[in-house]
């Protein structure tokens, strides 16, 4: 059974739609900028709460930015789909930080004043984003929410694309959202991989991450729901794994079992060789081990023969739960625009791997398959492969 692609929605900080971040990805504009008020590199949207609920239609509603980036990306994806009786329609949503903006916005005005707005804790809930937008599009047939760290977003596709392949459902919009939250930025600098300057992903002199914030979302559709809504196919989502290692709460394992048991059973699923992998959109962290972990699973899956590969998050930054979910929206657009994007501030080749990331952004090649990799904390990996329908 073919899973179809019919939209794509994407919100970052190198654009606030599909074109423009396709625009920035073919230019190598990088989003990732110095923030004064957080002393970091940071990939931000370049929009207060008021613009972004002004620009989805939603002003005044007590939405958290979680929500209001998630709109913007889900009402692109969304396009002019209507809700129909005969379509089985769901929403999955993934999100590490949820309403976290709000609770954070409430702990600090509850400790200038007694009477601080309590509503704000009552939407920290990760699943409140997702009610919310499934509101906002009319779906109530199937709404959920996952929440598995930076993996979150494939999680999410996937999870719905295997849905429609038990024919639970007939179309699904299916992605992931995080906003800037100041709990995460303490957090990942506590752990010591935030890169003070922009990220270098596989370098060999990497540093570690930046944090950005975004949202993106696909609608997949089975054959029976385009013969309703002809839409466009974009293209097909043909392989997906999720594998977990156990290897560390938050590191990667070295030698890269959960990346490398992800890749060879998407490529399994999509019945697919090595050599059909045409461009891989890394997970390429530029963490010290993530980036050597991945190098090692992409050597142990296409031993000498390691298709071109970058990762974006040059771009971006590591947006978390969107990460994945921005990124397969990349994927769409390197099939649709037969590309492979330019791996930004490589400098040298890391000394134990013999391979390079795709060096210059190139368009008008051949791209059929594209892999996509995401992982997360506790070794929880997952891997989708888009294909050309």
């Amino acid at each position: 059974m073919k899973i179809f692609v019919s939209g794509i929605g994407v919100i970052s900080a190198i654009g606030l739609n599909s074109k423009k971040n396709y625009e920035a990805l073919r230019s190598g504009d990088s989003g990732i900028k110095y923030s004064s008020k957080h002393h970091l590199m940071l990939g931000e949207v370049p929009l207060s709460n008021e613009e972004l609920e002004e620009m989805n239609g939603v002003k005044g509603r007590d939405f958290s930015r979680t929500t209001l980036l998630a709109l913007n990306a889900v009402k692109e994806a969304w396009g002019a789909n209507k809700i129909s009786s005969e379509i089985r329609t769901g929403f999955i949503s993934s999100t590490s930080v949820g309403g976290l903006d709000k609770m954070e916005e409430y702990y600090f005005q509850y400790l200038k004043e007694s009477n601080s707005d309590y509503h704000s804790k009552m939407i920290f809930d990760n699943g409140t984003t997702s009610e919310e937008i499934a509101n906002e599009l009319g779906i109530s047939g199937f709404v959920s929410t996952l929440s598995t760290a930076c993996s979150s977003g494939p999680n999410a596709i996937l999870y719905g694309a295997r849905l429609l392949e038990l024919n639970r459902l007939d179309r699904v919009v299916v992605g992931g959202c995080d906003p800037l939250a100041l709990f995460d930025l303490k957090g990942f600098s506590s752990l010591n991989i935030y890169d003070k300057n922009i990220c270098k992903p596989f370098d060999q002199s990497r540093k570690g991450l930046n944090i950005g914030e975004a949202a993106g979302y696909l609608v997949l559709e089975n054959e029976k729901s385009l013969v309703e809504t002809g839409n466009k196919v974009l293209c097909v989502l043909s392989g997906w794994n999720n594998s977990t290692d156990a290897y560390h709460q938050t590191a990667s394992s070295p030698n890269g079992k959960g990346a490398t048991l992800a890749m060879n059973r998407a490529l399994e699923k999509a019945m697919l060789d090595i050599s059909d992998i045409d461009y891989i959109n890394a997970h390429g962290t530029g963490t010290e081990n993530n980036d050597l972990s991945e190098a090692m699973a992409f050597k142990n899956v296409f031993g000498n023969d390691v298709p071109s590969f970058s990762s974006t998050k040059g771009y971006t930054g590591h947006t978390l739960a969107a990460a994945g979910a921005i990124e397969a929206v990349y994927c769409v657009l390197s099939l649709l625009h037969q590309a492979k994007f330019s791996n930004l501030n490589f400098t040298e080749k890391m000394k134990d791997i013999d391979f390079c990331p795709q060096l210059i952004h190139e368009e008008g090649v051949s791209v059929n398959h594209v892999l996509s990799n995401s992982f997360g904390f506790g070794g929880n990996c997952s891997s989708l492969i888009f294909s050309k329908n």
